[in-house]
């Protein structure tokens, strides 16, 4: 296909997680697919509150490619209601796993804001649902052009 890449995965074990109030959800992923042996994975709901959130917004005008000067980060106290969190648990070359995530949050006033989150921490409750993908030759590498580690994937021969 031209002017995009794909890898059929299969679905692997699926996964209810429940992080406790004053722990960081990024650093809980990490830890829970370190504990799991979960290599690659994709986030498909999450709802409860956090509080010290540090996420950021590309800024408008902005080209590519994305570098620190070209993005805005915020910090937000909190606390805020998780609207939904997305993204992925990809492993790199020497096989650690990282997450890229991005975060939909609300405000008392009932404002949305969000962006690629870095780290929150919960306020309340947080609650995971995450699928494993069963996949080979995908990878996360630093990208040129997207100012962060995005997902590679391998080419296969034309004569595979």
């Amino acid at each position: 296909m031209t002017g995009a890449w794909y890898k059929e995965w299969q679905q692997g074990r699926r996964f209810i997680i429940k992080i406790k109030p004053g722990e960081k959800i990024r650093e809980r992923l990490l830890a829970f697919a370190r504990e799991t042996g979960t290599r690659n994975a994709v986030l498909i709901s999450a709802v409860g509150s956090v509080v010290n959130i540090h996420y950021r917004g590309i800024k408008t005008g902005a080209k590519r490619p994305i570098t620190e000067p070209r993005m805005h980060q915020h910090q937000a106290q909190g606390p805020l209601e998780l609207l939904g969190l997305e993204g992925n648990l990809i492993s790199d070359e020497a096989g650690e796993v990282d997450c890229h995530l991005h975060v939909m949050l609300a405000k008392s006033s009932g404002e949305v804001i969000g962006g690629h989150m870095f780290e929150a921490e919960v306020f309340a409750s947080c609650e995971l649902l995450l699928t494993e993908m069963l996949v080979e030759g995908v990878e996360r590498h630093p990208s040129k052009s997207g100012g962060i580690a995005t997902i590679y994937i391998e080419e296969e021969s034309p004569d595979v």
